[in-house]
């Protein structure tokens, strides 16, 4: 502890007792990762290697962190987020031996060397949210990448950016897309996302959602999840999207579709889920209603155009924490959440630990299959094998059994008579 106590980069070492109950809380409502906790603690697939993660620092990725050390693991973590972090969290962490960078409310400058601070770690594979981590490595370290064995990404934003440098050929190392895994992106996208989303907003405005206009911006799986939640929420809900396979599955489970400048009129609460950028821009903005309402839950803080909305506004104020109002000439007002950065996280505890749980048992079987195969240079599908075992331990845990083909089933399906 008092090497990573040293080395490390946190705001306040006394709250780490604070910070371990939290750990402890999720650790318990985790028995996914208590099991590979455990499994590893025994096998130590990870003995004598220095791994480095960029993930947000609140409780359920602290504990991740904490199981990968049990496999033997020299363990560093950075923020992903600066809203997102958690000082206590990063504090009993540090306490139980792992290295960590990060504080609640980084300047952008401190964010990025926390970031090359956990790269410094030397590590020889990586847990990447973002791709963060992979944009320096190959913009700046390309000789530290080259030593990189391989790792995982977390998030819809991070592959999109390393399927791009897998398809120019210049990504050095294999990276493990956790993020398309079933029991990735159909549990924590939706279900996380969906509950998360509507605590992060409800617990910052304190507003009630039943009767207000949802316009949900793009129909992913998070999309999906945001807008079945308002739906139970009571909320009518506008979909809008670029992709027509998309806007006719949401229009199919019930949902309006329409442009965004046209369901700019109608909303009351506006969530972004695509992972570009501006996709909520002047245009939209000059049709909102007074006391408009804007979150985003994509990983970056570019979907809500904020050079759009300083343009528009007359005068900018704190009206509550976490929420910004923009007053326009006219006398309207339109509400930023979060300084637009992931409203689940940002003003909230993001995704439930038992969706979490899900996720990262994957991150960890990724990092343990990417760091004991030889795999090569490039974006990889996690093994159907893995993906089919997180599930078997999900259903475990909650006492669940399923049927079993029988030989005569398995020969059938593979017959063409």
């Amino acid at each position: 502890m008092s090497q990573a106590r040293e080395k490390s980069q946190i705001r306040d070492f006394a709250l780490a007792e604070q910070g371990e109950l939290k750990i402890d809380w999720v650790r318990e409502h985790m028995p996914l990762l208590r099991q590979l906790e455990e499994q590893f603690r025994q096998t130590q697939p990870f003995a004598g290697k220095r791994i480095s993660m960029c993930l947000h620092l609140e409780a359920k990725t602290a504990y991740l962190a904490l199981v990968v050390q049990a496999g033997g693991a020299d363990v560093a973590i950075a923020a992903s987020n600066p809203l997102s972090t958690q000082d206590d969290v990063v504090a009993g962490l540090v306490k139980r031996g792992v290295t960590a960078f990060g504080w609640y409310g980084a300047t952008q400058e401190e964010y990025q060397a926390h970031l090359r601070e956990v790269l410094d770690h030397d590590p020889i594979a990586l847990i990447d949210d973002g791709a963060d981590l992979a944009t320096i490595l190959h913009q700046e370290r390309p000789e530290q990448a080259a030593r990189i064995v391989g790792g995982c990404e977390e998030t819809t934003t991070g592959i999109i950016r390393l399927r791009a440098m897998s398809d120019e050929g210049i990504l050095k190392y294999p990276m493990i897309a956790v993020n398309d895994a079933d029991c990735k992106h159909l549990f924590d996208n939706r279900y996380g996302t969906g509950q998360s989303v509507w605590d992060g907003v409800m617990r910052t405005t304190n507003l009630v959602i039943a009767g207000k206009t949802v316009v949900v911006v793009g129909y992913g799986w998070c999309g999906k999840g945001v807008a079945m939640r308002a739906k139970g929420l009571g909320a009518k809900v506008i979909v809008t999207e670029v992709d027509p396979i998309r806007a006719v599955e949401a229009a199919m489970d019930g949902f309006s579709v329409m442009p965004i400048v046209e369901a700019a009129a109608h909303g009351d609460f506006f969530i972004t889920v695509t992972g570009n950028q501006y996709v909520i821009h002047k245009a939209a903005m000059e049709r909102m209603k007074d006391g408009a309402i804007l979150g985003n839950a994509g990983h970056f803080d570019v979907e809500v155009s904020k050079p759009d909305l300083e343009s528009l506004a007359v005068s900018v104020r704190r009206v509550r924490p976490n929420i910004d109002e923009y007053k326009l000439a006219d006398g309207r007002r339109i509400y930023l959440i979060a300084e637009g950065r992931l409203v689940n996280l940002a003003a909230g505890d993001g995704h439930p630990a038992e969706v979490m749980d899900m996720t990262f048992a994957l991150q960890a079987l990724g990092l343990r299959e990417v760091v004991q195969h030889s795999y090569a240079p490039g974006l990889h599908k996690i093994p159907r094998e893995l993906d089919l075992e997180v599930a078997r331990m999900r259903l475990q845990s909650w006492g669940v059994t399923i049927d079993q083909l029988t030989d005569q089933q398995v020969a059938y399906l593979h017959s063409w008579q």
